[in-house]
């Protein structure tokens, strides 16, 4: 008799139990699904453009998918250099990179064409060719290798600097001069009589200061955002290159996203590649001014022009480049780039 009472006793608690309001989440209750995560990472300053657009992609995303994509920027080399971002991408541990253009010419020497030293005669061309149908079909270039290209970042054209005056080519034999990993950049500087020297972005400044190297080619966003005018005695204004950089991610990640977020963030991102495009022209002049005011003040730097003879002897010189690499990068493609340089005729 005990024993029955005992066990009533039990399976009223246990009723009891099951009918009381629990606080208990219900494990058949739909969860919040967890948000996308995208780090981008980037090797260069947060004050260049290519740094602002970082920023301005990651705060429209929280501001338009707040809960379903979260972007976490990692600037100045924080997480990877511009060579080993690429295999970080294809491992998944980083999903949005923008390296330099010259970064690519291993997968695809297609994009080469963008080093090729006097192509473009400003950044506006470079734009106009980028936006036309054969600067879009590079985007999908190196989709073979799992990278996929989403958008062109200006920084804006090249300046040759050293610890002394370059005003003809010659002035460069025996120089050394840091360059991307770009075979084409590599003979540019080789049939200029200089030794040209693969460095990081990271390394540059150290290397300008200790003597590693003698000079380098760089945007005037660049130079000053990194102080190398304050390691450089000279700046010529040589305008012989475009240094844009390739917003790229992981082919198979970006497919794999639902088709509305994808969507959005395509369209977040044309939105801040327009911003980033013109705030990129608009740097360039300001940040050249302020290494002139610096030299004005300091007496240690000096930012060279040239006049339209003196540039007609470096493009001259800088010739063979092209012929060597034409047909690797495909006359059909440098001629669309050349193209780009006339403006469209107004109806």
């Amino acid at each position: 008799m005990l024993r029955f009472w005992l066990i009533l006793l039990s399976l009223t608690v246990l009723t009891a139990c099951d009918q009381a309001p629990s606080n208990t989440p219900n494990s058949n209750e739909s969860k919040a699904p967890t948000p996308i995560k995208i780090k981008f990472s980037h090797v260069v300053a947060e004050t260049t453009p290519k740094g602002v657009g970082a920023n301005q992609f990651k705060q429209k995303v929280a501001e338009r998918l707040g809960g379903k994509v979260v972007v976490e920027v990692y600037p100045n080399s924080q997480l990877y250099d511009d060579d080993k971002v690429m295999e970080a991408l294809l491992l998944g541990d980083v999903q949005m990179a923008a390296p330099s253009l010259a970064k690519f010419g291993k997968y695809t020497k297609q994009l080469q064409v963008f080093d090729l030293p006097f192509l473009f005669t400003d950044v506006k061309a470079a734009e106009r060719f980028q936006t036309g149908p054969t600067g879009k079909s590079l985007l999908s270039s190196m989709e073979k290798y799992g990278y996929l290209g989403l958008a062109y970042w200006h920084n804006g054209m090249k300046q040759l600097s050293a610890n002394k005056p370059l005003r003809q080519p010659s002035d460069l034999k025996g120089l050394k001069f840091r360059i991307q990993h770009s075979e084409v950049l590599q003979h540019q500087f080789e049939i200029l009589g200089a030794s040209p020297q693969k460095l990081t972005f990271a390394e540059v400044y150290n290397a300008l200061q200790t003597g590693v190297v003698d000079g380098a080619e760089n945007p005037w966003s660049n130079a000053y955002s990194k102080k190398f005018h304050e390691v450089q005695t000279h700046f010529t204004e040589t305008n012989h290159g475009i240094l844009d950089y390739f917003v790229v991610t992981n082919a198979q990640f970006w497919r794999n996203l639902p088709a509305d977020i994808r969507t959005e963030l395509e369209q977040i991102l044309q939105e801040v590649t327009e911003e980033v495009n013109t705030l990129a022209i608009d740097l360039d002049n300001e940040h050249r001014q302020k290494i002139v005011e610096f030299g004005q003040q300091t007496g240690k730097t000096q930012v060279l022009t040239l006049t339209s003879e003196e540039i007609a002897q470096w493009r001259q010189a800088m010739q063979p480049v092209w012929q060597k690499f034409e047909t690797e990068i495909g006359k059909d493609i440098i001629d669309a780039a050349l193209a780009a340089n006339q403006l469209p005729t107004t109806p």
